[in-house]
């Protein structure tokens, strides 16, 4: 994703340009103790480590460490501890951002990688919700 778009996206989030209600997003997982090793980084690596790792990540985002995630872009952080309903990586890959090139994986991308499940989503819901540990 451009730099630019991801900061907009956030600023979107931040300002409420584009208020996204809980109910439209897909619920988060009532599993407990959900870790990044166990539960999200597999999700991650299938759908986001292909553009979001190595020497040039887009939008300088490596997805391929929890370090990388936590950290985020050079625009700030893509998630908010406690609080999934209002992180910004949620609503990408919910398709809950008003600017579609914002989704994440985007549509029709060249490696084929489909859209989050609701439950996968919810998995990551839940992660972020936990702590995001």
């Amino acid at each position: 994703m451009n730099p630019s778009k991801l900061a907009l996206a956030a600023l979107a989030g931040t300002f409420s340009f584009a208020i996204v209600a809980c109910a439209d997003l897909p619920p988060a997982s009532t599993k407990a103790d959900v870790t990044y090793t166990g539960d999200v980084k597999a999700i991650f690596d299938a759908s986001c480590v292909k553009c979001h790792s190595g020497d040039r990540p887009k939008a300088r985002l490596h997805m391929d460490s929890l370090e990388g995630v936590l950290k985020g872009t050079k625009e700030g952080p893509i998630l908010k501890s406690g609080n999934s309903a209002d992180s910004l990586i949620v609503k990408a890959v919910a398709h809950a951002v008003p600017d579609k090139d914002s989704w994440m994986p985007p549509l029709n991308n060249k490696a084929g990688i489909k859209p989050l499940t609701p439950e996968q989503i919810g998995l990551i819901r839940a992660w972020i919700d936990q702590g995001a540990k």
